[in-house]
């Protein structure tokens, strides 16, 4: 017997309606059914009536009701992609995102949501893009460092095998520099300083979290210096990992007390901001890039805002073009 079943809204399904978040998780259920699942209110969002248009937000639960009667999906064989195209819509909006292109590098403006690379669940990421973004290379370009999911920003690659090694020698020598920027909730006391953490894995299944671990864990450092304040409550930071350990500064901001906003998943409910006309996806963004280039001079890549923080930055008022990265290393 089927029962009453509570989804909640994932970090990359937000800003969507309801109707189209149904028919993506249930392709069988007709606009009919559902209309009048809504209007009897047996599916509720955050335990309130909710109407088709409603837009969702990450975080949300929506309220499934028993549906042994919902007609069976259709299915369809889609074709396989042409040789060479495994993912042509992927690498289509990739193309779009183009930040930089020489004969060995290639960056590209990665949008939150999507992952780098594949894993149990994920059929869609830039891994699985790259047969497109060869351009003008006879091979497709290779990752040499990953973004997660949910982080917008520069992404490197490297258009054949001896660049990709050259530039993931780069990562390793901590020759290669990032600068990051969030929107934090709190403000960050002393204004710039250092956090140094020991990061490990969470045993168990509790999916890929880290947690502060000084006795096993692995050393990770991070720089940080406010930007702007907002009267405390939200406030613009720069980030400089040294180190690069899996969801660093989203573990070290939260360790801090100032978690990035839209981050549930270290910040808890403290992550979120009520009340207010924010989106609730991750506000980190890979700002800036720079790796040693040729004749000794360094290149520098630096990537526009994603549009949900875009949004975000025009509620607060902040103005893109006026951050600065107040590290001393990342300057001339």
């Amino acid at each position: 017997m089927k029962t009453v079943e509570t989804r909640v809204i994932g970090a990359d399904e937000g800003d969507q309606r309801l109707d189209r978040w149904f028919k993506r998780h249930f392709p069988g259920l007709g606009h009919g059914h559902l209309a009048k699942l809504l209007r009897t209110g047996q599916v509720r969002v955050d335990g309130k009536r909710a109407k088709a248009s409603q837009m969702l937000e990450a975080g949300q639960a929506v309220r499934i009701p028993p549906m042994e009667d919902r007609p069976a999906p259709v299915r369809t064989r889609t074709p396989p992609p042409k040789a060479g195209e495994r993912d042509p819509e992927t690498s289509r909006r990739l193309r779009e995102a183009v930040l930089y292109r020489d004969s060995d590098v290639l960056a590209i403006n990665k949008p939150a949501g999507l992952a780098t690379q594949g894993g149990t669940g994920t059929k869609v990421h830039v891994d699985g893009a790259l047969d497109g973004l060869k351009f003008d290379a006879p091979d497709k370009p290779r990752l040499v460092h990953r973004l997660d999911k949910d982080t917008s920003g520069v992404l490197l690659l490297g258009r054949s095998q001896m660049a990709a090694r050259r530039l993931a020698e780069s990562f390793r020598a901590k020759s290669a520099m990032k600068i990051y920027w969030a929107l934090v909730v709190g403000e960050p006391k002393p204004s710039a300083g250092t956090i140094e953490g020991a990061i490990s894995k969470l045993p168990g299944r509790a999916g890929e979290k880290m947690t502060i671990d000084p006795e096993e864990g692995k050393r990770a450092v991070t720089r940080y210096a406010i930007v702007e304040r907002l009267g405390g409550k939200v406030t613009w930071v720069a980030l400089f990992p040294v180190t690069g350990r899996t969801h660093q500064l989203r573990v070290h901001m939260a360790e801090l007390g100032t978690p990035i906003l839209g981050d549930g998943k270290y910040g808890g409910t403290e992550a979120f901001l009520q009340g207010e006309g924010v989106s609730r996806k991750l506000h980190l963004h890979a700002r800036a890039i720079r790796i040693p280039g040729p004749k000794g001079r360094p290149l520098e890549i630096v990537a526009p805002l994603d549009d949900h923080m875009k949004r975000s930055w025009a509620f607060f008022g902040l103005d893109e073009a006026s951050g600065s990265d107040p590290f001393e290393p990342f300057e001339e």
